[in-house]
């Protein structure tokens, strides 16, 4: 008997977290699988990395769907529980939930559709997979697979403590290249740092440095002008010239005005959704699960025909 599919799983998850309480989905995962009956050798089979089980994978993809859909919630790392909306679905006691299901509530569509102007990236189309070449859907699975994570690494930050935070976008800095070396970076966080978390020398002599301030806010509630005038106002006590202001949340319009048209001195606003892209790009939190390779035929090799 093979593993259940994911959307498969999606019913069964729901239906476990309509009592309301906190779950783990490992402990989700254990319970579903005894009611499911699954056997031994399904709960042991492996993806073909060999790096986890294909039930665990797909279970924990099943918890992905159902939250992007806003029919569960994330509390914590690994920690869920359902939403009114995942009431309003179990009482209308589908035989299944599918993408036609999920696809009823935007933030699932916006999750398969990742609009393209807060991307480098190529807007997904909505193409089905027999109208796209097996490439692009290669191209289509690593956009949406980036998007899930990010979306997972900025809550994993949103649990760490603000003094851990405050190292983290130190070794952002460093990690992107900013800085004489490994060791130019340094965290100040202090209750008498001057509104100043961090400092990164751009020379060996320290004759040119970047400061940094790290805010770790929830995801709506948002940083103002009055913050960032605050932290220039501690730049400009430093007679410094060049500041990095980094959140979890994002940034007010009157902010984000304030900070383009600073006299003398540059600041650079990052935003939570900016920030997950760029610990993803500089491998700052996270590691290479496995890489792929797609290759063609090198056509300057072979002779004309």
């Amino acid at each position: 008997m093979a593993v259940p599919k994911y959307n498969e799983l999606m019913l069964p998850l729901l239906q476990y977290a309509g009592d309301g309480q906190e779950h783990h989905i490992r402990d989700a995962s254990e319970a579903i699988a005894q009611h499911l009956q699954l056997t031994e050798e399904q709960l042991s089979e492996l993806v073909p990395s060999g790096r986890k089980t294909r039930y665990y994978d797909r279970i924990h993809w099943a918890k992905t769907y159902l939250t992007k859909a806003g029919l569960l919630e994330s509390t914590g790392r690994g920690v869920f529980r359902i939403t009114q909306r995942g009431y309003d679905v179990l009482d209308t006691n589908p035989p299944e939930i599918d993408k036609e299901i999920l696809n009823q509530f935007p933030s699932f569509v916006e999750f398969q559709t990742p609009n393209s102007d807060k991307s480098s990236e190529l807007e997904i189309e909505s193409d089905t997979d027999d109208e796209q070449t097996p490439e692009e859907q290669v191209d289509s699975i690593h956009r949406k697979l980036r998007k899930t994570l990010a979306d997972e690494l900025l809550d994993t930050v949103l649990d760490v403590s603000p003094r851990f935070f405050e190292r983290l976008v130190v070794d952002l800095l460093l990690a992107m290249g900013y800085g004489s070396s490994l060791d130019s970076g340094e965290h100040l966080g202090q209750s008498n740092d001057g509104g100043i978390d961090g400092v990164i020398q751009e020379d060996k002599l320290g004759l040119d440095n970047i400061y940094l301030q790290a805010k770790r806010y929830a995801r709506d509630n948002g940083v103002g002008r009055p913050a960032i005038q605050g932290f220039v106002g501690s730049l400009m006590g430093l007679g410094a010239t060049k500041g990095v202001f980094i959140t979890t949340s994002y940034f007010s319009e009157h902010a984000i005005s304030f900070a383009k048209n600073i006299p003398n001195v540059k600041v650079i606003l990052i935003d939570g959704q900016q920030l997950a892209q760029l610990m993803i790009e500089h491998n700052v939190g996270i590691s290479v699960q496995r890489v792929y390779e797609i290759k063609q035929i090198d056509e300057n090799y072979f002779p004309d025909a």
